[in-house]
């Protein structure tokens, strides 16, 4: 390929064509150049992957390990307070993201039990009864409220907890750390502080829960001998930050979403049998966990560039999401639209386990959420809606709506 744009230094991160969309200079390096040369910060010539069929390829090529420690992983934007890495990262014990296989099938085996199809299905109407008490609790508030803190966020972190095993009270242990843990301008010692103390709560729970089980995920996995405590705090520490992070932020920027496309929001009120599929184009469209690192372990081809060994790459699931090669009109969000084939989840061996379950915690949250407040609007100008340009994962700070007419 020819390159007619110049080699971007650092990653684009600035929201410049607004809040839903990628950064103007991402698209403009996927149209022209969707494998392209990426100078970071610290001087390191790595990559950029933004294109659909390129990042299909390369999350699925194992190749591109996703491990930590076998090379340096260099940072593509300023990390303002946070050292340059001159040596690899040491393995974090249970982290199977962080993990190529065999190590991360063993772990991830573990679990696919769990998390199956059937099982999810059988969690629905408890999902539902969750979903409809906060949203009863909801309705009882003055308005405006913000629904981040009052429904987005409680929702998902109901559900995890449950799920898990871990009490709802102690949420705060987990809600406040794993934000400070995401955050991108934040000192080593603060960020290590955050996992820290999520990791000694988790080592105080799964150690309980080897001794006396009940009935939860985390005690299913802590009845396993060939798991150690460290590997158990680890896959807890997974679950939890993914289990409520992710959909948490969904459900709230995809309620700012849905309000700023009141045509969208029309139909889909009209016929609830819509929100399956619009639940799939929201996460097409929105791609919250949007950026990925990938090492290349030897020299890789890929779509006509070659990737030397060592490079790191960087992974644009928004850009790729949003690929007028794979999606037509991929700018618009069009709930009729069948986004099946998103890479929102991911692709290839780290894909999302726990798809199923945000599925139906997303389509319980907005169809409730829609029925029950039929005259749902922002309490702000959208210009005001403060976004998580500052976190890895994409969202909002606060969405104050006022739910009814007053």
């Amino acid at each position: 390929m020819t390159q007619t744009l110049p080699t971007p230094k650092g990653l684009p991160m600035e929201r410049d064509a607004g809040p839903f969309d990628p950064p103007r200079e991402i698209t403009r390096l996927r149209d022209t150049r969707p494998v392209s040369p990426l100078l970071f910060p610290d001087g390191h010539e790595g990559w950029l992957v933004t294109g659909y069929e390129a990042v299909r390829q390369l999350l699925a090529d194992t190749r591109f390990s996703s491990r930590q420690d076998i090379g340096i992983l260099h940072m593509p934007y300023e990390t303002p307070g946070m050292p340059v890495m001159t040596e690899p990262s040491p393995p974090e014990p249970g982290i199977f993201l962080s993990m190529d296989p065999p190590d991360h099938t063993r772990l991830r085996r573990k679990l696919t039990g769990a998390f199956t199809v059937k099982r999810m299905k059988q969690l629905e109407e408890r999902i539902e009864e969750i979903t409809e008490r906060q949203l009863d609790e909801l309705a009882q508030l003055a308005q405006p409220v913000d629904l981040v803190k009052e429904f987005a966020l409680p929702v998902p972190s109901l559900v995890i907890c449950e799920l898990l095993g871990v009490p709802y009270a102690d949420r705060d242990t987990f809600q406040v750390n794993t934000a400070k843990f995401m955050e991108r301008d934040i000192t080593l010692e603060d960020k290590m502080a955050a996992y820290t103390a999520i990791s000694t709560y988790l080592a105080e729970l799964v150690t309980g829960k080897r001794a006396n089980p009940g009935d939860d995920l985390l005690s299913d996995l802590a009845r396993q001998d060939d798991l150690s405590i460290e590997e158990l705090v680890g896959i807890g520490f997974l679950l939890l930050f993914a289990g409520h992070e992710t959909t948490a932020n969904m459900l709230g920027l995809g309620t700012f979403a849905l309000l700023e496309h009141p045509d969208q929001l029309a139909e889909l009120r009209a016929d609830p049998d819509l929100m399956p599929g619009a639940v799939e184009e929201l996460m097409r469209y929105l791609s919250i966990a949007d950026v990925f690192f990938r090492y290349a372990v030897e020299d890789i081809e890929l779509c006509g560039e070659t990737i030397p060994e060592g490079s790191t790459v960087v992974v644009s699931l928004l850009a790729a999401n949003r690929d007028p090669n794979r999606f037509e009109n991929p700018d618009e969000l069009d709930i009729h639209r069948t986004a099946r084939g998103h890479l929102s989840f991911g692709h290839g061996i780290h894909q999302c386990l726990g798809q199923q379950l945000a599925r139906i915690e997303m389509r319980a949250g907005f169809t409730g959420l829609l029925r029950r407040f039929p005259d749902l609007r922002l309490a702000i100008p959208a210009g005001e809606v403060r976004l998580k340009t500052d976190m890895n994962i994409y969202g909002v700070h606060e969405l104050p709506v006022v739910l009814s007419a007053q």
